[in-house]
């Protein structure tokens, strides 16, 4: 998202002042599907929408989870649960990008039925309770390295500067962005590190299409 969306429309001529430039970029982009189909009633849920009470009005992880696009690993996965009394936060990961990508929302389509489509699981790509343990203890705990990220080998990961923007201060952003729409050469897409879809196809190879996309955190 970063690099093929975000940026792009960091340098559009419609841009608006930017406030959150991320939630800005996906309704920008959501507002153009919704006009390209324009029969079709869409209903779009982001992940930061709210209800009066402050409750969100969708989890996104377990409707990520739900939909089969990605795996949402918890504490109920792992059976000797070595936390004690800790929190433990869960977190999805996909098979095919692992943990670089994140879950900007919910799209709806009311009166849309299709009674015969088979339901089918996300795929589980971290099966061993070691792996899970391993993963959820990097998220929980060593979440700034991202290492938890490569729980799977991902066929891409996010750019140094998608990787920089993320890891800088929410406060400080904007002046990142700035610097970005200040210099048109740094809007160009820039390569992201890659890994050889040979390592591990036989357990992330997709039987499905997936809607998920990498974005960021």
């Amino acid at each position: 998202m970063f690099d093929r969306a975000l940026k792009p429309f960091l340098h559009s001529a419609h841009l608006q002042p930017l406030k959150d430039p991320v939630d800005q970029c996906v309704a920008y982009h959501l507002t153009n599907l919704q006009k390209s189909l324009p029969e079709q009633e869409i209903d779009f849920i982001t992940d930061y929408d709210m209800h009066p009470n402050r409750r969100p009005k969708i989890l996104a992880q377990t409707a990520a989870h739900v939909a089969g696009a990605a795996y949402y690993y918890q504490r109920k996965d792992v059976e000797s649960d070595p936390w004690g009394d800790k929190k433990i936060a869960g977190v999805c990961i996909h098979p095919l990008y692992g943990g670089w990508f994140a879950i900007r929302g919910v799209l709806l389509l009311p009166g849309v039925e299709v009674p015969h489509l088979p339901h089918l699981p996300p795929l589980d790509c971290v099966p061993t309770q070691e792996g899970r343990i391993a993963l959820l203890e990097s998220f929980n705990f060593h979440w700034r390295d991202w290492t938890y990220r490569d729980a799977v080998a991902p066929v891409e990961r996010y750019s140094e500067e998608q990787k920089a923007y993320f890891s800088t201060p929410p406060a400080q952003r904007l002046a990142m962005l700035k610097g970005l729409r200040e210099d048109p050469m740094s809007l160009e897409v820039q390569p992201k590190e890659t890994v050889g879809l040979s390592w591990g196809m036989g357990l992330a190879a997709p039987r499905r299409v997936l809607a998920t996309v990498p974005q960021g955190t």
